[in-house]
C-alpha cells in the first residue's frame, strides 16, 4: 500500500540514526541490527498517523526495544560481544572503520555496563542524544524526577565516581527523612538546610487540582512549577502531616496513603547532598502503575 511505503521510505531515512541509538545502549552492532529491525516491525504495526517529531518517536520505540532487551540480558546474566572484537571480525575495511570510530568509544561501552538497564537508556538518551527527560520518562516507567535521578548515577559512573547505588539511595532516604520531619514540624531552617538554591518543586495537573480543593489561610497554592529554595520551603513547611516515608521504585519518596491505598507520591532528585528536584504525582494512572513500598 502507498502509506505503507511512505512509512518504510521515512522509516529507512531514520535507520542510520536509530542504528546508532540502539549501538549506543547495547554495545553490539548485530544487536543494535536486531533492535531497528524490531522497531520497524512495531512502528509498521503501530501506523504514524498525526506523529509531530517522527525521529524523536522513532527513537523511543527504539529505546524501548533497547531497554527490553538490556533486561534480558541481565536477567540472563549475559555478557555481549565486545566492540572491539566485533570491530576486528567485521567484514570489510569500511564496515570496520565505522565501528570503530563510532563516537561513544570502546572505553565508554565498556563503562555503560556497569548500569542496570534504566540507568543506561536514561543516561544515553539524555546525555548522548540530548532527549528531555520528560519524552524518556515514558520509556523507562518513571516520572521526569526519577528518570533524572536514573541519568545522574549513569553521568556519575562514566565520569569515574564510585557507582554505590545502596550508598546513594540510603544518602537519599537520610535527606528525605529529613525534610519529612521539617515539612511536619513546621522547621523552616531545617527545610532550608536539606533544599538546593536552585530547587525546583513540579506538581502534575491531579495534584495541583488537589490542593486547591485544599486551600485555605495563608498556605501558598501548589502550583505547577514553583522554584527556588525559599519558594519551595514555604509550599511544605508544616505540611504533609499524612506522608509516610516510602520506596519508590526503590529510591527513598513519600506517599500519601489514605485507606491504604497510595493517592499522590512526592519523587526526589538529590545532587552534591541537597535535593534538587522534587515531583508531585497524583494522576491515578501514573501512580498505579508505580512499585510503592511504605516504610515503618
Amino acid at each position: 500500500m502507498p502509506g505503507d511505503d511512505i512509512l518504510a521510505q521515512r522509516f529507512e531515512a531514520n535507520r542510520a540514526h536509530l542504528r546508532s541509538v540502539a549501538y549506543r545502549m547495547l554495545g553490539s552492532g548485530a544487536e543494535a541490527d536486531d533492535a531497528v529491525q524490531e522497531a520497524f516491525l512495531r512502528v509498521g504495526r503501530a501506523g504514524a498517523d498525526d506523529i509531530g517529531n517522527f525521529t524523536g518517536w522513532l527513537t523511543t520505540i527504539v529505546a524501548r526495544v533497547c531497554l527490553d532487551m538490556l533486561r534480558t540480558r541481565e536477567s540472563r546474566h549475559e555478557i555481549p560481544i565486545e566492540a572491539e572484537a566485533e570491530a576486528l571480525a567485521a567484514p570489510d575495511d569500511a564496515e570496520r572503520e565505522r565501528l570503530m570510530s563510532d563516537s561513544i568509544g570502546i572505553a565508554m561501552l565498556t563503562v555503560l555496563e556497569t548500569l542496570s538497564p534504566a540507568e543506561r537508556v536514561a543516561f544515553v538518551l539524555h546525555d548522548v542524544f540530548d532527549l528531555p527527560f520528560d519524552a524518556i520518562a515514558p520509556v523507562v516507567g518513571r516520572s521526569p524526577a526519577a528518570t533524572r535521578q536514573l541519568a545522574s548515577r549513569g553521568r556519575r559512573r562514566v565520569r569515574g565516581a564510585p557507582n554505590d547505588l545502596a550508598a546513594d539511595r540510603e544518602k537519599q532516604r537520610q535527606l528525605v527523612e529529613a525534610f519529612l520531619a521539617a515539612s511536619q514540624g513546621g522547621d523552616l531552617s531545617a527545610l532550608l538546610a536539606v533544599l538546593d538554591a536552585d530547587v525546583v518543586l513540579r506538581a502534575d495537573a491531579a495534584a495541583v487540582a488537589a490542593s486547591l480543593l485544599r486551600a485555605g489561610g495563608d498556605m501558598p497554592l501548589l502550583e505547577p512549577e514553583i522554584r527556588g529554595r525559599d519558594a519551595v520551603a514555604a509550599i511544605f513547611r508544616g505540611r504533609a502531616k499524612a506522608a509516610r516515608l516510602a520506596l519508590l521504585d526503590g529510591d527513598a519518596g513519600l506517599a500519601f496513603v489514605p485507606g491504604g491505598t497510595p493517592r499522590l507520591l512526592v519523587e526526589f532528585v538529590v545532587e552534591a547532598g541537597r535535593i534538587a528536584e522534587i515531583a508531585m504525582a497524583a494522576d491515578p494512572g501514573f501512580v498505579a502503575g508505580r512499585v510503592v513500598a511504605l516504610c515503618g
